[in-house]
């Protein structure tokens, strides 16, 4: 059978379409997928082309891959056939990559926790651009994917205590059973139970995971004086009625854009690593099991039925989070 792959077509229609692999590049390696993990938040929003997105149709999304080598370029010396690895590439039985982009998967890592390496690599790039302190209290409002594992992270950062923040019971639960927060808040009144936790103060830092525009205001207003805010989900439209007068300036926050574009390519430096380092730490944390990922896991799908798995996430169903493709 030839190679399939994953492709939207027009905004919320996607299909699989068979291709033709080229032979590798003397610095690329040809791989065979075991299995790949959508990420819920952007490839919805790319697949709806919502706000901001503004994508290119036909558009090949995914990038969460674990898959075995099965063809190297005359110049790879990293990598041999029969290496499992990841590496960012898009939802298809076969991909081509460059050598450089990948790492190779310890025999103690599962592959589908393995799929997680660069949704982590996401939430640590945000949460490393806080720089945050021993004992420094760190809110996370939202608990998806990106979310929880934000929380786990500041944990690991130092953080004390760490609250979760979200309405939806069900991922508050997720949160508690991999222990990424020490506390969680799961009321209307976020900013009330906030400061009978923390005291008027807030906390010193805020990491907004959930892309909502609104929630922008409420992390400037349950962030303390002097203290920073980033802003890691990828907020879909404008935020208003914003106070930057009361909510920014008199506060003294700083306010950190938290997209992954903003990695250095070459070098890593204080707060901004690159991909390939984070890559890299990610499957540590994930080897040592610093990180539970598996609860995470909530569906799979074969990879013929992929345009069920884009239906499910069109609908927004609040219970999907880590949902896989199996490829073998």
């Amino acid at each position: 059978m030839r190679p399939q792959r994953a492709v939207v077509t027009t905004p919320g229609r996607v299909e699989l379409e068979q291709f033709d692999p080229p032979q590798p590049q003397p610095s690329q390696v040809l791989l065979r997928a075991i299995t790949t993990l959508i990420s819920p938040g952007t490839e919805r929003a790319f697949f709806l082309n919502l706000d901001i997105t503004n994508p290119s149709y036909p558009l090949y999304p995914g990038y969460s891959f674990v898959g075995e080598v099965i063809a190297c370029g005359a110049d790879v010396s990293n990598l041999q056939v029969g290496d499992r690895v990841v590496c960012p590439a898009p939802h298809a039985s076969q991909a081509i990559v460059d050598a450089r982009r990948c790492l190779k998967v310890g025999t103690d890592l599962p592959d589908e926790e393995a799929a997680f390496f660069n949704l982590l690599a996401i939430a640590m790039q945000g949460t490393r651009k806080a720089r945050i302190e021993l004992g420094e209290s760190v809110a996370v409002l939202g608990a998806g994917v990106i979310g929880i594992l934000a929380m786990r992270l500041a944990q690991l950062s130092g953080g004390l205590p760490v609250i979760g923040i979200d309405l939806d019971e069900g991922r508050l639960d997720l949160a508690r059973t991999i222990g990424a927060a020490d506390i969680i808040i799961g009321s209307d009144n976020i900013g009330a139970d906030l400061r009978s936790l923390l005291g008027s103060n807030g906390a010193n830092v805020v990491i907004e995971a959930t892309g909502a525009p609104p929630l922008v205001v409420t992390a400037f207003h349950l962030a303390a004086a002097r203290g920073r805010v980033i802003l890691l989900g990828s907020a879909r439209g404008d935020t208003e009625r914003v106070n930057f007068y009361r909510d920014v300036h008199r506060k003294g926050l700083r306010v950190i854009g938290g997209h992954e574009i903003t990695r250095p390519l070459h070098e890593n430096s204080p707060g901004y690593w690159t991909q390939i380092s984070e890559h890299q730490v990610c499957l540590e944390l994930l080897s040592r099991g610093r990180i539970q990922v598996a609860p995470l896991i909530t569906h799979r799908y074969h990879w013929r039925d992929f345009p069920r798995a884009y239906a499910h996430l069109a609908n927004w169903d609040k219970e999907a989070l880590g949902i896989l493709i199996r490829w073998t």
